[in-house]
């Protein structure tokens, strides 16, 4: 049936679209929905809201991208709508809209979009993908909610696992049932969804859930089990990962065993993590140190610091230093900092002074790097603050608000609000 915008609704379009809207052709209907969301005022929201009900599912995707690129709370009712339509892409796109509303990354429409979701897909084979809502970002309990729903309707299982994704994204920590059981769900790409949300959102009571998926009959579900129980901390899992590590003849799954080892750091994996710091194999060394890091003992440091001196690789060098300052010595900070301004390891020591950084002893020992002369030293480690930052950082992010680089300040900014909130 053809939806008609009421007068008073047209009136409030600009006169060059309201002739579209009311038009009985869908093609021109979607035209005019277009060109009203090309405005993003908040103004035509009441529009494109009435759009969500259209009859074709052409305009009702231009409705949903318009009303995701707008900022505005008047948007999440009739985006929550649109994750119950019956056209899967109109569905897929509301969701990726409420995740965008928090997040910041909007749905895309067109080639571009379907183009960004094949390269996040790919990227994230190699590295991890970490869109995720700011620390103490109030996400709406009617959104989370939606949002399961979706999750859980698998008749059309894109939008689930769009659904997955944007539960992992907004943290959603009273999504982890759910998330858990669609962790065990038949279809791969949801199952890995899943235990992907379930790392960000690192609820440790949902672990031990998930060591049985070590046993799964997908290799793709195995190996992003062993990542996620690891991240989760299930020591339950030690044995299962050791013995993945050791008897897998398959050389992926070996490498995620030994990922998610190093991310539980057990001393009962130790020698297990000196053989693999001597491999002949890049990621397996960084493993290797990342393991010893963690696992806690200082007889390692000899080992470590004969290590870092002679490997070649960056990543793997960049793991040492980590894992030497871990267990306390010092002498291999300035070199971690430092790479926070590396356009290919940035991210990896961020998320290493992070790790470090939740240790109150150790955190005062990042605020001298506040007066860096690289920018992208104190942009990245506004970040790492955000994410472990107490209250005595507060005087350190307020004065990196007022950096010469815009970029930096803004950072700051988003890290004040963040540990302002955690602080109290």
């Amino acid at each position: 049936m053809l939806v008609l915008l009421p007068p008073e609704v047209l009136a409030q379009t600009p006169s060059r679209d309201a002739e579209g809207l009311s038009s009985p052709d869908a093609n021109k209907r979607a035209k005019a929905a277009r060109e009203v969301a090309k405005s993003s005022d908040p103004s035509s929201i009441e529009t494109l809201a009435k759009l969500v009900s259209d009859s074709s599912p052409k305009v009702r995707r231009e409705a949903v991208l318009g009303l995701s690129s707008i900022r505005s709370p008047q948007v999440l009712d009739p985006l929550i709508a649109a994750t119950r339509d019956r056209d899967e892409k109109v569905r897929s796109l509301a969701i990726e809209g409420l995740a965008g509303y928090y997040s910041g990354e909007g749905p895309q429409g067109g080639i571009l979009g379907f183009w960004q979701k094949t390269w996040r897909r790919a990227k994230r084979r190699f590295v991890e993908e970490n869109v995720r809502v700011d620390p103490g970002v109030p996400v709406d309990a009617k959104v989370v909610a939606a949002l399961v729903t979706a999750l859980n309707d698998v008749a059309l299982i894109g939008p689930a696992r769009e659904a997955a994704g944007a539960l992992g994204i907004l943290l959603a920590q009273q999504a982890v049932p759910d998330l858990v059981k669609a962790a065990y769900s038949p279809n791969v790409e949801l199952a890995v969804e899943a235990l992907n949300a379930l790392g960000k959102i690192q609820d440790r009571s949902a672990g031990p859930q998930l060591v049985n998926l070590l046993n799964s009959q997908s290799k793709d579900v195995r190996r992003e089990a062993a990542v996620t129980v690891g991240i989760l901390r299930a020591q339950e899992a030690v044995a299962k990962l050791q013995a993945m590590y050791e008897n897998n003849p398959d050389k992926e799954t070996r490498a995620r065993a030994l990922e998610g080892l190093a991310y539980l750091g057990s001393p009962s994996s130790v020698l297990l993590f000196h053989r693999a710091l001597w491999s002949s194999e890049d990621e397996l060394r960084i493993y290797g140190a990342e393991g010893l890091g963690r696992a806690g003992q200082a007889s390692s440091l000899a080992d470590l610091e004969k290590a870092v001196q002679v490997d070649k690789d960056a990543k793997a060098r960049l793991a040492i230093d980590f894992a030497i300052t871990r267990l306390g010595k010092m002498d291999y900070l300035n070199d971690l900092v430092a790479e926070l301004d590396s356009r290919l390891r940035g991210d990896a020591a961020e998320a290493y002074l992070v790790e470090l950084a939740h240790n109150p002893e150790f955190l005062p020992r990042l605020y001298p790097f506040v007066d860096s002369e690289r920018e992208g030293v104190r942009r990245r480690l506004c970040n790492v603050l955000m994410y472990a930052g107490d209250k005595s950082s507060i005087a350190h992010l307020e004065k990196l608000a007022q950096d010469k680089n815009t970029d930096v300040a803004t950072e700051a900014l988003r890290a004040l609000r963040a540990v302002r909130l955690r602080a109290g």
